[in-house]
């Protein structure tokens, strides 16, 4: 349960890292083109760190339950041969059953105000989780939320001045902004509904209660919606499904683009 929870952990950060790595480029203004890219970098810096550890734990596993923690084909074929795996092998090779990010990491950036949506709900998430997370008794977590914790920090600052600029903007802005946080909300439930993984880390003191969280993210959320002029959406009913291995058909678009080159040219290294 320990490796599929740091996997939970590796897959939210490679998925929201290669979303937003798609603005590099294509940015409003050249100053948040860069934010927003040095942003998916360091995301994609703490999946490097997690699909690392992630690995070694996969490494450690008996035989007979390498067979069973992740199934994808070409990972068992790395098993089958007597190979040890690496960051890439978790990153690049396995399938969209195995992956157990979140659904709302993997939607569309579609335009500013559904990127910066995504980004506020995440950010604030991610500041209570990691802020919680640097007390695991499991010390590379811990020391990995540490890290983290500088990052996201600022993440969510960004992502609160934009909503906060956007809505409190011009009536185009105003109403394009609360249609992204109407459209996204019903991906946030799943940030706080535990599988069975995350219900053994907290327990046992590797993980973080979700459920203890929510109050605080609300609060957060509310604060920040208040200043930007905007309303709380109001739906109850939540998507589930990606911590399961349930993804939208977006993952797999993702998945395509991003394992190409590792799956064409096997074993490849720069």
């Amino acid at each position: 349960m320990s490796l599929e929870y740091t996997l939970r952990l590796a897959d939210d950060a490679l998925i929201l890292g290669h979303r937003l790595s798609e603005w590099c480029g294509h940015g409003p203004i050249l100053e948040q083109d860069i934010a927003l890219t040095n942003t998916s970098l360091d995301h994609l810096g703490r999946a490097r760190s997690l699909f690392q550890y992630a690995a070694e734990q996969f490494n450690n596993l008996p035989e007979n339950e390498k067979k069973t923690a992740v199934t994808s084909v070409a990972i068992q074929n790395l098993v089958n041969t007597g190979n040890t795996l690496d960051e890439d092998d978790m990153a690049f090779l396995r399938d969209g059953w195995d992956f157990r990010n979140v659904l709302l990491v993997e939607q569309p950036n579609n335009d500013w105000a559904y990127t910066v949506a995504r980004a506020l709900y995440y950010d604030a998430f991610a500041f209570y989780f990691f802020s919680a997370l640097q007390n695991s008794k499991e010390t590379t977590l811990a020391a990995i939320a540490e890290k983290s914790l500088k990052e996201v920090t600022y993440h969510l600052r960004w992502s609160s001045e934009w909503v906060v600029r956007l809505g409190d903007g011009t009536e185009e802005s105003r109403e394009r902004m609360q249609t992204a946080l109407n459209e996204l909300w019903s991906f946030t439930g799943e940030l706080f509904n535990m599988s069975d993984a995350e219900k053994e880390a907290a327990l046992s003191g590797i993980g973080v209660d979700l459920a203890s969280l929510q109050p605080k993210w609300m609060e957060r959320i509310a604060s920040v919606l208040q200043e930007a002029t905007l309303e709380v959406p109001k739906g109850t009913w939540m998507q589930e499904g990606g911590k399961h291995g349930r993804h939208t058909e977006h993952l797999g678009y993702i998945l395509a683009e991003m394992q190409f080159m590792q799956r064409t040219y096997p074993g490849m290294e720069w």
